[in-house]
């Protein structure tokens, strides 16, 4: 049985019920957060994008998955359970090829709040990289979606920085 001092799930009630986090007594401050996902495409696509981005039926490759990343991180609360809805003050999502065959793509969102915003951040990286596969996925299905991680987070009760 863990501590008082032991780090707890926090949304789980006394009884151990799934529960909302309750932010009403929470400062409101400026919180940022940035995450990161990271598609390895393969040489022979990544060459295709690096020639511009790469059209399709859908639209083009990288546009389109910004669009998507942003859109995404605006409906965090309605596809993770618990989260509280926010309206963001800004989401910016960046998609920088990183040879010799992956792109990474990072997504930070902005919000005065109660609440951070890392779920936010890293729901608009990880849907970015699923648009990518899913408008590459005919030219190759051995197109990984290697890593989504939240690589800082500024403003609330505890900073991070990933160092790396």
């Amino acid at each position: 049985m863990p501590d008082s001092d032991s780090p707890k799930l926090t949304h789980l009630n006394a009884a151990g019920q799934p529960a909302m986090v309750d932010v009403g007594q929470k400062a409101v401050t400026r919180r940022v957060a940035r995450a990161r996902s990271r598609v390895l495409l393969g040489a022979d696509i990544l060459a295709l994008v690096q020639q511009g981005d790469l059209p399709t039926r859908k639209g083009p490759v990288f546009q389109t998955a910004i669009l998507a990343g942003i859109m995404a991180a605006k409906k965090t609360a309605d596809l993770i359970p618990l989260c509280h809805p926010l309206g963001l003050d800004d989401c910016q999502v960046t998609i920088t090829v990183a040879p010799p065959e992956a792109v990474v793509i990072e997504c930070t969102a902005t919000v005065t709040g109660k609440t951070g915003v890392e779920m936010e951040a890293l729901t608009g990286a990880s849907v970015a990289a699923l648009t990518i596969y899913d408008m590459c996925k005919a030219l190759s299905h051995d197109i990984v979606i290697q890593e989504t991680r939240l690589l800082s987070k500024t403003g609330g009760k505890s900073d991070f920085q990933h160092e790396g």
